[in-house]
């Protein structure tokens, strides 16, 4: 596996710090946030500060995928709002993840990863997929001309929060050559009706990036690796089955004050995952 750690598990590091600690970690890249604190998509000095990164990504020999799931990126106020979905400023989530494509093909990233959002209240489910539709249009033509591969995430509590739900919205979009599902190992445990393993096998192929961390059936917490309930060995026999090899990010967000430590628990505990896989 191409281990990576996703910065919003680092909020309280400076992201050069962040990059260095996980290459001495031995992690093969990165999960990078944009958000203020790490690489702010609104700065003024953007393009200063992501050719640094890039320069640094580089020097490190890490990959990177870049993720657009920042808290209050764009609203102080609301969480993850304005969505693609919302009716009066879902421009600013489409240019977010415009900026985003921009950003991954200066940094040479591999996916950029996005979700729905949550529907917003009293409003007809026709009506908020075609607001998803209309906005993942748009930004699929910038990842076009940018040569850039979207990866779409099913999230708990989201318009679209299955693969079956995926599924519809690559059906109503074409079936884009540029758009794959980001799997994320424990919503699949949390969610999905199908055993994990057999969930990577779903997506086989179409595969374009993964988040993981431990997790409990109908509870949407993301875990440290051990104190959920996820079968990890079988996991990685699927991906290594289906044959990915994109980036496979840990997603513990909520685990910045020991982020360090979290970080090396987490590739000793998948690197064994992976041995004992091999060795069955």
């Amino acid at each position: 596996m191409r281990l990576a750690y996703g910065t919003n598990g680092f909020a309280d590091h400076r992201i050069g710090d962040v990059l260095s600690i996980l290459a001495d970690l031995g992690y093969d890249g990165v999960a990078l946030t944009l958000d203020h604190h790490h690489l702010d998509p609104y700065a003024d000095d953007l393009s200063t500060r992501v050719a640094d990164v890039a320069t640094r990504l580089d020097r490190l020999g890490l990959a990177v995928v870049v993720e657009t799931g920042a808290r209050y990126v764009l609203d102080p106020w609301r969480k993850h709002r304005p969505t693609l979905l919302c009716a009066d400023d879902a421009e600013r989530r489409v240019d977010l993840l415009e900026r985003a494509v921009r950003i991954a093909a200066e940094l040479g990233a591999s996916v950029v990863s996005f979700w729905s959002g949550t529907a917003p209240d009293d409003t007809d489910p026709a009506v908020c997929w075609n607001r998803l539709v209309s906005g993942c249009a748009r930004v699929l033509a910038e990842a076009d001309i940018r040569g850039v591969t979207l990866g779409f995430e099913p999230e708990p509590g989201m318009l679209v929060d299955t693969l079956d739900r995926y599924d519809e919205l690559w059906r109503r979009l074409g079936r884009p050559e540029h758009l794959g599902p980001t799997l994320d190992i424990g919503h699949c445990r949390c969610l999905e009706p199908l055993p994990v393993p057999d969930c990577v096998r779903r997506v086989g192929s179409r595969l374009v990036n993964v988040q993981i961390e431990d997790m409990r059936r109908g509870v949407h917490e993301h875990l440290e690796f051990g104190q959920g309930e996820i079968d990890f060995p079988p996991v990685v026999a699927a991906l290594t089955e289906v044959g990915y090899d994109g980036l496979v990010g840990v997603e513990l967000p909520r685990h910045s004050h020991a982020a360090t430590e979290t970080a090396r628990r987490s590739i000793d505990f998948l690197r064994a995952a992976e041995k004992e896989a091999e060795g069955a």
